[in-house]
């Protein structure tokens, strides 16, 4: 058997010949929604970065910069060996 809270909710009218104070909960509906009502709130925020986010901005950079200067050092070679072929080629037809 499981215990479960069972929750009772009773309005006291009259005890002794006394009225209670009445009591007044205002209750929150939730507005409606209408279609692309949640994409609205972003319009302002897509261009800004959100500060909690850092380390993986962070992160995301290092690898970026990482694979920028492993292109350029492949880059690099390449354009020696060429240079190097070239100079061969030369001196034996140039």
């Amino acid at each position: 058997m499981t215990n479960q809270v069972q929750a009772i909710e009773v309005e006291v009218v009259e005890v002794d010949g006394i009225t209670a104070p009445a009591r007044f909960e205002p209750r929150e509906e939730s507005p409606s929604r209408q279609p692309g009502q949640d994409w609205r709130q972003w319009q302002g925020r897509v261009r800004t970065l959100d500060s909690r986010w850092w380390p993986l901005w962070v992160f995301l950079g290092a690898i970026a910069l990482v694979l920028l200067l492993t292109l350029g050092v492949v880059i690099g070679v390449i354009f020696i060996i060429f240079r190097i072929i070239k100079g061969i080629l030369n001196a034996i037809f140039g």
